[in-house]
């Protein structure tokens, strides 16, 4: 059963398309199910689902995977010196594995940095990866330089491509909500202004004055470019949005991509979900 709005799902439906997603070994071409098995709900949506379950599985993989990092280099090191070696060699060994490209990449680098001895000692290995990453001609072995480019290339959960890619989006809808405020012609501070107050946890939003949603008072808004499923909601509950209705009363966040529905249940402590900007009908003004 669909809720009103099409991103905000029930957890039952969340769930189906969490087990469609592992069933697919966390592959992006599962979005091609997901689209088929739930034709009502937006795109975005179920990108965002499967971004956030393919993160999350790659959390409790990563480790496992750190372990085995010399025998993956060793594994690397004899298939690259085959004559029919793959070109995408990386690329492919990490899909082998059902793993982050880009963090594989990184593995692959830290080990060749130790195996060659291309740093001091007192150097961390992974200061250069970072830097390797952000600038893969730097690294000289022409071979390894171009496999990690297709595995950053490729990755866009992992890696400065899906980093730029996620500040991108979420600057994109911070400044929609700053537009959809301006036109409401409400004072409002931002996170620049209240940090300059000396505040350490800062909503998107504080609005000097507080407007009504519904009959429900809205002191300050917090925009997440992301879907809202039960770990990241509680986590934000956690490190953020209790400290705001501590400091600063009732507010409003906003799950852009949708939500499970069983998470709005804090309405009377002070946080309401939605997952877009209040239409002017159901907003009050308090002064003008």
């Amino acid at each position: 059963m669909m809720a009103a709005r099409r991103a905000v799902i029930c957890m039952q439906i969340y769930q189906d398309a969490a087990l469609i997603i592992e069933s697919q070994q966390y592959r992006r071409d599962c979005l091609q199910l997901l689209a088929k098995k739930f034709p009502l709900i937006p795109q975005e949506t179920l990108l965002s689902i499967y971004s956030q379950r393919y993160q999350q599985h790659t959390k409790q993989v990563h480790h496992a995977h750190r372990q085995a990092m010399k025998e993956y280099y060793d594994q690397y090191q004899s298939r690259n010196a085959c004559q029919e070696s793959s070109e995408s060699l990386l690329l492919e060994m990490a899909n082998e594995i059902l793993f982050s490209p880009a963090l594989f990449a990184r593995m692959i680098l830290e080990e060749h940095i130790r195996r060659n001895n291309l740093i001091p000692v007192e150097t961390a290995a992974s200061s250069i990866v970072s830097q390797w990453v952000k600038s893969p001609h730097l690294i000289q072995d022409t071979a390894l330089q171009h496999q990690v480019r297709q595995c950053i290339l490729t990755d866009t959960n992992y890696g400065p491509l899906g980093e730029n890619l996620k500040h991108s989006v979420g600057h994109q809808y911070e400044f929609l909500l700053l537009e959809k405020i301006k036109e409401l012609r409400i004072p409002y501070l931002d996170e620049r202004d209240l940090s300059s107050r000396g505040y350490d946890k800062t909503p998107d939003i504080k609005l000097e004055v507080p407007i009504a949603v519904n009959g429900h008072i809205v002191n300050w808004i917090e925009s997440k470019a992301s879907f809202g499923d039960e770990l990241n909601h509680n986590k934000y509950l956690d490190e953020q949005f209790w400290s705001y209705t501590n400091r600063f009363g009732s507010g409003l966040v906003i799950y852009w991509f949708g939500f499970v529905q069983e998470l709005d249940v804090h309405e009377k402590q002070g946080i309401m979900l939605t997952d877009h900007f209040p239409p002017r009908s159901t907003i009050t003004l308090l002064a003008n």
